[in-house]
């Protein structure tokens, strides 16, 4: 399986396909190459670009190198970039496409940037972020507990799983594994910052860029999308019929490959 080593030393493997201009797909949180929607959709963009699916650090067979920071995958990211020839499009879903929008905001290399649905739902907070740092303070507890279960348990309720269907899960041949990458929850956590659009960093980016929200997602994903396309110079919102944040590689894929093949 082909790495590259990022620039504090920390390997990141990746598995490359297709034949085409290079595209990097950029997972949310408690995904990797072996479990998350970044294979499906790999296949279905394998026939018009070379597309780069990687583990995040901490994550699948990448190593890790602590403590974490969120230059330090910005890094990352920039390692894969420069071994696919310097110059590629991102796509990225949920807590990724915070970190793609760092690496966007960091200078250039990325050719078009592409971001379904970043979770900053603090744009729709009306408590003013209590919610957000209420889940941070208790992940953090969780995981310096180490009970990972719980962290993963918090973080799944977190997203609007009712707690029954949780507790259902804990038993599943899936749970184990999530458990495993638990820690990498704090790395999405520090990437959503407040949970606020980080509207310093959007109004770096020079890149062409695509936001998609679903048409079935909550609210608050849509206001987040919305609001993240607006702070970004360059930027064109869509909304994908039908589609939640599982979004379906079939309806992505079309999308995708139009928006990267520009003008």
């Amino acid at each position: 399986m082909p790495k590259v080593t990022s620039a504090d030393g920390t390997t990141i493997v990746y598995e490359r396909d297709g034949d085409g201009p290079p595209l990097i797909l950029v997972d949310g949180a408690m995904c990797h190459r072996g479990g998350g929607p970044m294979r499906a959709l790999a296949a279905r963009l394998r026939h018009a670009f070379t597309v780069h699916a990687y583990d995040r650090r901490g994550r699948g067979e990448s190593t890790d190198t602590p403590p974490y920071a969120v230059a330090r995958e910005v890094e990352d990211l920039r390692a894969l970039i420069a071994e696919a020839g310097g110059e590629a499009h991102v796509y990225a879903i949920s807590s990724g496409a915070a970190l793609a929008l760092a690496a966007a905001s960091s200078g250039p290399g990325i050719a078009r940037l592409a971001l379904y649905e970043p979770p900053f739902t603090g744009e729709a907070e009306a408590e003013g972020g209590t919610r957000r740092r209420d889940y941070t303070e208790r992940l953090t507890g969780l995981l310096a507990a180490g009970r990972r279960g719980d962290a993963v348990a918090l973080f799944i309720t977190n997203v609007g799983v009712p707690p029954q269907a949780v507790e259902g899960m804990r038993g599943g041949p899936g749970w184990s594994a999530m458990e495993a990458i638990a820690p990498t929850l704090a790395y999405d956590d520090a990437l959503l910052g407040d949970g606020r659009v980080p509207r310093a960093l959007a109004s770096a980016v020079t890149a062409p860029t695509l936001v998609l929200s679903g048409g079935a997602s909550p609210e608050a994903l849509r206001h987040a999308a919305k609001a993240t396309a607006d702070a970004i110079p360059q930027a064109e919102y869509r909304t994908l019929d039908g589609q939640t944040h599982d979004v379906s590689p079939d309806a992505l894929a079309p999308v995708l490959t139009t928006f990267f093949a520009g003008p």
